[in-house]
């Protein structure tokens, strides 16, 4: 390698880092789409995001002012940051000029989009996973070099007429393209061609740093993107340096930043005012009785509505866990051919898991296999004859009416497609009724990752699980409760299954934990490290699917001993769910239902229903701590809940844990909506009316362009001009002694990093001081000094 080539790919190296990742829609990632830039203050990130991408980083003036209006902005909290700004102005003349300043508009060279449109049709045609019945050829070469092979034959291009009319290699391609600019101003350049199409290099520095098998198969680099795109700069006379000036720092703070502080504060009042600061600190005490249950769900918002309806249908404990369950694996089912990872992106999987037949409930096996078998070879008869030149005519011709009438029932009957689709689920054994996964240890090679776990290994993540929790009491069932999403006709279902999980459903995860915690090995070990676990505790997993809130007990190798105990579980989780399901369909637009449970299995058959529901929009916080905190209130489903008993938690580590790995995962959630929200256009993907997927990868507005990165329209907002959620950035509220946290801070700058540049906000609830601890940067509280409560 030459120097000039080390000396471009540091560039580029450099300049990708103002490019979030962006990874396939069947695995979807809620990531902060402006993470490059989380080293800097948030204002400043804000700013950096409009003048690479156009992006707007603060809500529109009428969000602002519908707020205000609302009461959401309290005015003394409004008045407090006007006046620690030196601004005088009152707010109703202050919204007028935020009005004036938000008109923005910029002209775009048409050659330039001229080299989007082109490179955007190529990069959807090589990246394909899958989807296309004739792939693009010569992918196997990489990017740049199959683009050469085929660009002659692109009447788009002009000027090239035989692949020796470019140079033979993405690298001399780019050489040739800078030879004409200084070496000081590659980085520069190459952010800017990166920021031109962020979707798609998003995608591109995902894929290659993950380096999968579609990778292999069809390797593409930024380095060939870079290549592709200057070339064809050259080629359609496009300009390949910025206009635009380099970034400039503005020291005062913009008005939005004000109003969005203010509003920030009052949510924040408001959630504290709820909050128990007396409880205990202990998940219960010794004349506590004995829960029938304890169920661990995930930390995500939707699990804080089905947890309180839980609690209230039965004498039941109910925790936040994060929902890999601490187990960092890739997941294979037992009718998949496919493995995905089944934990978060900031965490790399360490053991491949498979669900294997367990020898159990063979006649649930067989019927499986058999139903499943049926519709994999009519779904392989249908395609094919739709696919064939010489069928596909009389295929339609014989087939239409058939199609038609399914078409008009799934249009004007989704109600009956429901009812019928949940019979037949009804009728069909689930894999989880007869397979295991495969938590045991097997010797030899098995790809890049070990299969199973060793004895310790099981032994840790079961320890882990307690000790961030803070468990000292167990009950006669514990049922770890992964959750996922049911929605059909849409291409952001992922977003809405477990994030925790990589954008996968969480039941495996939580079976996976319940196999390890019921061996009894396992549990001997436990015992030795402090955990009392009685001979009567049985572990099993469960599925909350968040669309309709129905509950799925796995419950097949439970013993006759607890049956009764099982029972009345699952009819108190039939209670909790027509609870939570009469609560949440009141948020949605068409407002209440007469049957919410009926009303939500609907929206899930409903291939029409662009909002089978909310997901996470209208996240705001994250609380850490016991139950007791928050056990009594209703947060309206905005807040993340993570178990977490300081008092069992010596040394700090389980809440070092909890703050390095999924406060951070919720930041990222928080960020994504916030920004999508703020500006869907360029952080979000738009209306589902007008998108069109694209090679299994993600979807397009209309048929070309960028690969969009971000939340859809409808997940966000009630209408085109009103939003559901509230952009607000996260409120982290955690219960432990302040010193305690600060020393997390000071052991992780990164973490403290995310706080001193005001991507969220942190309140400590110091359980041996009256007053809340509010983190002001540079690990400085307010106030400094606090009265220690009396014990």
């Amino acid at each position: 390698m030459t120097r000039n080539q080390d000396a471009i790919e540091d560039s580029i190296e450099r300049a990708a880092e103002s490019v979030g990742s962006v990874w396939p829609l069947h695995s979807f990632v809620t990531a902060n789409p402006l993470s490059g830039f989380e080293d800097q203050p948030f204002a400043d990130a804000v700013a950096e995001g409009e003048r690479l991408f156009g992006g707007r980083g603060y809500p529109q003036p009428a969000v602002f002012r519908q707020a205000w209006e609302d009461g959401r902005i309290d005015p003394d909290r409004l008045a407090a940051e006007l006046d620690a700004h030196g601004i005088s102005d009152d707010p109703e003349s202050l919204l007028d000029e935020m009005e004036t300043a938000s008109q923005r508009g910029a002209d775009v060279d048409p050659a330039t989009e001229a080299v989007d449109r082109v490179l955007s049709k190529w990069l959807a045609a090589f990246v394909d996973e899958g989807r296309a019945e004739w792939p693009m050829p010569n992918r196997e070469d990489g990017f740049y070099a199959a683009w050469r092979t085929l660009a002659p034959h692109d009447d788009e291009i002009l000027g090239c007429h035989s692949p020796a009319d470019l140079p033979e290699t993405a690298s001399a391609a780019l050489e040739t393209s800078l030879s004409e600019y200084p070496q000081d101003r590659w980085e520069l350049l190459f952010e800017h061609h990166l920021a031109a199409l962020p979707g798609w290099t998003g995608f591109v520095k995902q894929r290659a740093d993950r380096d999968g098998a579609w990778q292999n198969a069809a390797p593409v680099t930024l380095l060939d993107y870079l290549a592709v795109r200057l070339t064809l700069c050259d080629l359609l006379d496009a300009p390949v340096e910025p206009d635009r000036d380099e970034p400039s720092v503005d020291e005062d703070v913009p008005l939005p930043e004000i109003w969005l502080t203010a509003w920030e504060q009052t949510y924040r009042d408001h959630l504290l005012d709820g909050i128990d600061q007396s409880v205990s600190d202990s998940s219960s005490t010794e004349t506590d009785p004995r829960p029938a249950a304890q169920l661990v769900f995930c930390i995500d918002t939707r699990s804080e509505v089905i947890r309180r309806h839980v609690e209230a249908a039965g004498p039941y404990e109910t925790h936040g866990y994060a929902g890999f369950f601490g187990v960092p694996m890739r997941f294979q089912g037992y009718d998949s051919k496919a493995e995905s990872d089944a934990c978060p992106p900031i965490v790399d999987p360490e053991h491949r898991v498979t669900d294997e037949p367990n020898g159990t409930h063979q006649d649930a096996r067989a019927t499986h296999d058999r139903w499943t078998n049926l519709v994999a070879a009519t779904q392989k008869h249908l395609k094919s004859l739709k696919s064939n030149l010489a069928a596909a005519f009389t295929f339609v011709e014989g087939g239409g009416g058939a199609y038609g009438a399914a078409l008009t029932a799934r249009t004007l009957l989704p109600s009956a497609v429901a009812s019928a689709s949940n019979a037949v689920d009804d009728r069909v054994p689930k894999p989880a009724e007869f397979c295991t996964p495969t938590v045991e240890h097997e010797p030899g090679a098995h790809g890049d990752l070990q299969q199973g776990m060793t004895f310790e290994e099981r032994v840790t993540y079961a320890e882990n699980a307690f000790d961030l929790m803070g468990w000292t009491e167990f009950a006669r069932l514990v049922v770890f409760t992964g959750h996922a999403s049911e929605t059909t006709n849409n291409p952001f279902g992922s977003s809405l299954d477990c994030g925790a999980c990589a954008g996968n459903p969480g039941g495996p995860n939580a079976r996976v934990l319940a196999t390890i915690c019921n061996d009894d090995e396992v549990q001997s070990a436990l015992r030795d490290r402090g955990f009392d676990i009685p001979d009567d505790t049985v572990f099993l997993a469960a599925e909350h699917n968040t669309t309709t809130d129905e509950i799925t007990l796995f419950d097949g190798d439970v013993p006759e001993s607890h049956q009764a105990d099982i029972e009345r579980l699952r009819e108190d989780l039939e209670d909790a769910r027509a609870a939570a399901t009469a609560e949440r369909v009141e948020s949605m637009p068409t407002g209440g239902a007469a049957d919410a449970v009926s009303e939500t299995e609907c929206r899930t058959a409903d291939w029409a229903e662009t909002r089978p529901e909310w997901g996470l929009a209208g996240n705001a916080s994250f609380v850490i701590g016991p139950r007791g905190l928050t056990e009594d209130q209703n947060l309206d489903g905005r807040a993340f809940l993570h178990s977490y008993d300081w008092t069992t938690d010596a040394e700090g580590d389980a809440l070092e844990a909890i703050m390095t790995g999924p406060l951070v995962v919720t930041q990222w959630i928080n960020s994504q909506y916030y920004f999508a929200t703020v500006d869907n256009a360029v952080y979000g993907s738009g209306s589902k009316t007008t998108q069109n997927p694209t090679g299994n990868v993600g979807v397009l507005q209309g048929n070309g362009g960028d690969l969009m990165t971000g939340l859809p329209l409808q997940s966000l907002n009630v209408d085109d001009d009103q939003p559901y959620h509230q952009p607000l950035r996260l409120t982290a509220v955690i219960h432990a002694p302040v010193e305690r946290v600060t020393d997390v801070l000071r052991e992780h700058e990164e973490v403290a990093e995310l706080f001193d540049n005001g991507w969220l906000s942190l309140t400590v609830l110091d359980p041996q001081h009256d007053e809340p601890f509010h983190y002001q940067g540079g690990l400085e509280w307010e106030p400094t000094l606090a009265t220690p409560v009396v014990q």
